[in-house]
This record gives structure tokens, C-alpha cells and sequence, in this order.
């Protein structure tokens, strides 16, 4: 079966994932396109997809007879209402993270899939796909024993004027908030934020490096390093320390030089290049679900996890070096 896929959101992101649908992946064809500024999906349409409408909301999109499933990447603050209306039209929807902009948003989307009945959304937290990530994860639940210390980095070359402290929150961490959960299969508990001194090519409304120590249910201390200005590269850190041994990310492969007297290595400087695997297997585990008119991957309740999480990490950089604690509501029967 083909599944006939609704793109809301032409983007850059939105843009790649049709190009992967069209172009890389098998069992799914763009039929819909919609975006606030209808000149870019015009152009997905004579780029990537000729044979796609070009609908003037998404939510006509969404109501169209001949859209089977929906991607929602437009502007996060759109991604509830639209996930929402996926809902209650029975379309199977991969959403890219957040699923929404608010805890309360996201566990609104929870509530209408559990009413609903049947898994249909599936958020975008490529990081599980990642080949690095599933082998640590093999490693981890194995070969090390019970994890207790957790030391992570997730650092950016730079960022523009525009990002600000929280962010380093709502858009960096939010990948890590996640692949943990999975990782160490546990919640978070309290969340804590240390800045050390700022670097010269920061600004007046980023506090950057900052260290956010997140503790588990089971005990897990969670230390990772957020520096979005590190000049370097992209480069992304996470080592387990368990019992019986320490496991660490593998890093991306790269060919390994001697050259002008000394041994040296490229690191990566761009996010997509770094994760471009994981997208194409996120994607293609969706349209095997979809195929079947459900949803797999990381769920609502992942969504409404990372939002809650993510709040009580935004409270403790205004609380500086304070512990916030971090609670949740049981976990729906429909995820578990």
C-alpha cells in the first residue's frame, strides 16, 4: 500500500522530509502540501512533488478524502491544533518535535489519542533512529550493569541572535530530555542548572555554556553540557557509567589523518549532517505504521514527558543551582 502523505509545513525540515518520502524512501507519496506562505509549498510542488494539491490551510489538508496520513512541520506553536485535528479525523500523524509549546498542550493531545482509542501520532525525536544511539542502548541495557552517572554534551558551533537562554532548553536539550528517557528506561525526577562564566561570542539575552543535572527515578545523575556558541563544531557527547562498566557514544565516522605533523580528524559542523541516517529510518518506520492506519515510534506521552521536563528545566535556569522538582500523572495504559 501507498500511503498518501499531507505535508503541513514547507520549511526546510518539511521540505527534506517530502524530498525523503518522494525522492529516498519507499511506501508513501505527497499528495498535500499546505504552508502560511503558499509561495514555498508552491515550490515543494514544482521541486519534489508535482502531483501534490497545494491547500490553502492545513486543515483542509487535513480533511481532504485522498490525505491518509499528515506530517506537521510547521511553526511549533501550530503543531496542537493540527496534531489535534489529525486526531479527530483518524489520520495516522508524525508530528516534529514539540508536540506542542505547552505541558498542558501536549497532555491535550494525550487526552484526545486516549479517547480516540488507538496510537496515531508519533513525534519527531529522531535520536532513537540514530545508529550510534541504538547501539549504545544495546550496550547499556547488556553489557555495563545499572547505570549511575550519565555525562552528556551537546554543543553548536553558533547560533543567531535570535536564541535565547531557554532555548538552549526548548530546542537543544528537549533531543536529549528524550533519547535519556529511552536510553535509561526512567523518569526524571528533579532538574537542576549551573551557568559557569559566559563565553565571548555569546550575547546580552544567552547564558551560554550552562550544565543542566537531571536525577531519575532510580538515581540516575544526568550531567549535560549545553555550549550553542563552542566555535568547533557539531558535536554531540553521551557516556553511561554503570556497575560493571562505561559505555560511550560511538563517534561519527570519519577518516582519521597524519598530516602537517599531526593526527587529526574532521568533526562535523552541521546538525543534519550529523543525524541525516536517523531521519530517513524515522520516516520510513511512519509509513510502515501509517500503511496500517497507526502510529510507532516515540509517542504523545514522550511529548508530554519532554514538555514537562523541559518546563521544570526553564524554571530551575531562573532558579540557578536550586533543584525543581518533577512530577507527572500516571502513565496512560494506551502507551505503556
Amino acid at each position: 500500500m501507498t500511503v498518501r502523505i499531507g505535508v503541513i509545513g514547507t520549511g526546510a525540515i518539511g521540505r527534506d522530509h517530502a524530498r525523503r518520502i518522494e525522492k529516498v524512501l519507499s511506501g508513501g507519496k505527497i499528495v498535500g502540501l499546505s504552508d502560511v506562505n503558499r509561495a514555498s509549498a508552491e515550490a515543494v510542488r514544482a521541486d519534489i512533488a508535482p502531483d501534490a494539491v497545494v491547500y490553502g490551510t492545513g486543515q483542509e489538508l487535513i480533511a481532504a478524502g485522498d490525505v491518509d496520513a499528515v506530517l506537521v512541520t510547521s511553526w511549533g506553536a501550530t503543531h496542537e491544533e493540527y496534531v489535534l485535528a489529525a486526531i479527530a479525523a483518524g489520520k495516522p500523524c508524525f508530528c516534529e518535535k514539540p508536540l506542542a509549546t505547552t505541558a498542558e498542550g501536549a497532555k491535550r493531545i494525550v487526552d484526545a489519542e486516549v479517547a480516540h482509542g488507538k496510537r496515531l501520532v508519533q513525534v519527531g525525536f529522531m535520536r532513537r533512529y540514530d545508529e550510534g544511539y541504538v547501539a549504545l542502548k544495546k550496550v547499556v541495557d547488556s553489557r555495563i550493569g545499572a547505570p549511575i552517572m550519565v555525562h552528556a554534551a551537546h554543543r553548536n558551533p553558533t547560533v543567531p541572535q535570535a536564541y535565547v537562554t531557554p532555548m538552549a532548553i526548548h530546542d537543544t536539550l528537549i533531543h536529549e530530555i528524550d533519547v535519556f528517557r529511552w536510553l535509561l528506561e526512567d523518569d526524571y525526577v528533579s532538574a537542576r542548572v549551573t551557568f559557569p562564566r559566559s563565553c565571548a561570542r555569546t550575547h546580552a539575552k544567552l547564558r551560554d555554556p550552562q550544565i543542566v543535572t537531571l536525577t531519575t527515578a532510580k538515581g540516575t545523575v544526568i550531567n549535560t553540557e549545553i555550549f550553542v556558541n563552542c566555535h568547533y563544531g557539531y558535536d554531540i557527547q553521551c557516556e553511561v557509567v554503570g556497575e560493571d562498566g562505561i559505555a560511550r557514544l560511538p563517534e561519527p565516522v570519519a577518516v582519521q589523518m597524519r598530516l602537517n605533523a599531526s593526527l587529526q580528524n574532521d568533526i562535523l559542523t552541521d546538525w543534519k549532517d550529523r543525524f541525516v541516517a536517523s531521519y530517513d529510518v524515522e520516516l520510513q518506520d511512519f509509513l510502515r505504521a501509517a500503511a496500517k492506519g497507526r502510529a510507532t515510534g516515540p509517542t504523545s506521552w514522550d511529548g508530554y514527558m519532554a514538555a514537562v521536563t523541559s518546563d521544570a528545566c526553564v524554571a530551575a535556569q531562573e532558579a540557578e543551582g536550586e533543584a525543581v522538582s518533577i512530577s507527572y500523572p500516571d502513565c496512560p495504559a494506551l502507551y505503556r
